[in-house]
């Protein structure tokens, strides 16, 4: 399994940025896509959860209103774009899968395949 997200990068508050998930060595169109996020200094955060049908199931409060997420099955990528960012979603940014766990609609589980993860920083 591999993953490799990309698209991160500086953008002023209130910008919006569209990150990729590149995925490879798995059956893609049949498992969940997480995204999370991790601050300097703090706890790895969930973001949101892409079914495996693309099907956007999980918006953490935190971004909630801010979020589309997508998959390109064909493509093999997912997709999290932000929109109105801020200075608080300053992190680096990773998406996960598992072939045994999948999105809920009140929850993201812990996956256990990770990829690289690709900095955001928001200035104010």
């Amino acid at each position: 399994v591999q993953l490799q997200a990309s698209g991160g990068g500086t953008v002023q508050s209130g910008g919006s940025l569209r990150l990729s998930c590149a995925a490879s060595g798995f059956a893609f169109g049949s498992q969940s896509i997480g995204w999370y996020r991790q601050a300097p200094g703090k706890e790895r955060e969930d973001v949101a959860c892409i079914s495996k049908d693309g099907i956007l199931m999980y918006t953490a409060d935190s971004v909630k209103g801010r979020v589309t997420a997508s998959k390109e099955i064909a493509k093999m990528t997912a997709y999290l774009q932000i929109d109105n960012l801020k200075p608080e979603d300053t992190a680096v940014y990773y998406c996960a899968t598992d072939p045994v766990l999948w999105c809920g609609n009140t929850y993201m589980p812990n996956f256990g395949s990770w990829g690289q993860g690709t900095q955001v920083t928001v200035s104010s």
